[in-house]
């Protein structure tokens, strides 16, 4: 499951993420996908795909951004 999550997260960062005309729109550093990315491989899919599915919900133009590191 680990490298399925992986695999389609590189897939999205490929190919669906340039559609934003590269423009730098994100509110955290690292990325949302980034962020989800280094969870899952430090957690697993189950911890690690949790913590990105919390990252992506807080990610609103409410929120504050900044430097969010996997810890």
């Amino acid at each position: 499951m680990k490298k399925l999550m992986l695999t389609l997260i590189r897939f999205y960062k490929k190919h669906l993420s340039p559609i934003n005309f590269g423009l730098d729109i994100c509110r955290y550093k690292p990325s949302c996908a980034d962020y989800t990315y280094q969870a899952i491989e430090k957690y697993g899919a189950l911890r690690g795909g949790w913590m990105g599915f919390k990252r992506v919900l807080g990610c609103n133009p409410f929120s504050k951004g900044g430097n969010d590191p996997v810890k």
